[in-house]
């Protein structure tokens, strides 16, 4: 809103306000409907239902999520909503989530979610869509677990893997730095280890607190921002999202934080590019499908050097593809510029390595008296970070040839 607000501006801020007052807010945070397919422990998988008529085909899509955060994290509300956005697009979409974590289960560990939950939903997800090949899309640790299953269980039916936020190398974590000397100096007496064992794990307030103080500067000004555009309805619904997004962390498991810490926070096993598992060790560099990686350029959790790593331990991928977008950890994901951004990138990576097409152009091989060399990861490896490379003249990322401001509700409705 202008410092001397125009008229239409000080009728919007006056509806926005009464709204809030009448009705609670002015987000639409209707869920996407959708239905249970499949269950377990801890393990709950989803078929979101086709919507405004559009039919659903293709390869199924199935979105993971990370522990700890809500599934909201991929819907958190109407227009700003990947399940919606996947859904509207024809696209066959599922979800697997988990539920409440309590003291009961502190014994599992990540074995349970590498070795049976994702499994088992990439199984249910691929069976329910007429056996078609699974899409894998993971946010933050959710992204961490589907390399992991996907380096581990190359039976699966996997056509493609997705990660966003999701961080390989925790030195490059700004946020982790400055407490990297205490993490050493209490794991040696193991107080770390006896405080969540104690707790059966992280609780929900500590997880809650965690996640808003990763964007404290946000959370400080966050009052002058909505008094600053109380005329943007837009800007208002996304802030009310976010807010019911993060009251509804859940706990980490007691063995499974303990697994997190010591082995990925402390160890960085994940930048080694081996991961130890109860009785096995995991290797990155056994990732086959196609990958899309998407960092955020003001993450904070997860920032782009703390990602980029991950381009070079997964050496026999068929295809790895670096996307640097703007937006914070959760805004890369459903922010008002992953409209534009994240999207539309996650859709042609769709595209591009779906079942249809891959047959498509075995079958044009076959006819050709010289096929093509298959090209090695490495050489089809592309990034928008940093020096302001592309994957080609439409690639979406942070870089000096291509901007993306923020966007009101006002000029998002002038699109429309």
């Amino acid at each position: 809103m202008d410092l001397i607000p125009k008229p239409d501006q000080v009728v919007s801020a006056a509806s926005n306000v009464a709204h809030r007052m009448l009705y609670g807010g002015v987000a639409d945070l209707r869920a996407m409907p959708r239905t249970l397919i499949d269950e377990g422990m801890l393990r709950e998988v989803y078929h979101y239902r086709p919507q405004g008529g559009v039919p659903e085909g293709g390869d199924p899509v199935l979105l993971v999520t990370p522990l700890a955060a809500p599934a909201l994290c991929y819907d958190l509300r109407r227009d700003c909503s990947v399940a919606e956005h996947l859904v509207r697009s024809g696209r066959r979409t599922y979800l697997v989530e988990y539920g409440e974590v309590a003291f009961a289960n502190r014994t599992l560990g990540m074995e349970h979610w590498v070795d049976e939950v994702i499994p088992a939903a990439v199984r249910a997800v691929s069976e329910h869509a007429e056996g078609r090949p699974v899409h894998l899309v993971g946010w933050s640790l959710g992204g961490i677990f589907s390399l992991l299953v996907a380096a581990d269980r190359t039976d699966l039916p996997i056509a493609s893997l997705t990660v966003l936020g999701s961080p390989v190398d925790v030195t490059k974590v700004p946020l982790i730095a400055p407490i990297r000397p205490l993490i050493n100096l209490t794991d040696g007496g193991g107080l770390v280890t006896q405080l969540y064992r104690l707790l059966g794990g992280a609780p929900k307030p500590l997880v809650r607190r965690a996640f808003q103080l990763s964007s404290v500067d946000k959370l400080v000004t966050k009052p002058f921002a909505i008094a600053a555009n109380l005329d943007d309805t837009d800007f208002l619904a996304q802030i009310e999202a976010v807010d019911r997004f993060t009251s509804n962390m859940t706990a980490y498991p007691g063995r499974t934080f303990g697994q997190l810490y010591h082995r990925l926070l402390k160890g960085n096993q994940l930048a080694s590019g081996v991961v130890r598992m109860d009785h096995r060790e995991i290797a990155l560099a056994d990732v086959t499908v196609p990958m899309l990686v998407v960092a955020g350029a003001d993450d904070t959790i997860a920032p782009v050097a703390a990602i980029e790593p991950m381009l070079e331990l997964v050496p026999n991928a068929a295809s790895v593809r670096l996307e640097v977008v703007p937006g914070g950890h959760l805004g890369i994901l459903t922010g008002r510029r992953a409209r534009t951004t994240t999207w539309p990138a996650l859709d042609r990576f769709l595209d591009e390595h779906a079942a249809d097409r891959r047959a498509g152009r075995s079958r044009t091989r076959k006819r050709s008296a010289a096929p093509a060399k298959k090209p090695t990861a490495a050489a089809t490896k592309s990034t928008a970070a940093g020096s302001g490379a592309t994957s080609g003249p439409e690639a979406i990322g942070a870089n000096p040839a291509r901007r993306y401001g923020s966007a009101s509700s006002r000029s998002l409705a002038a699109r429309r």
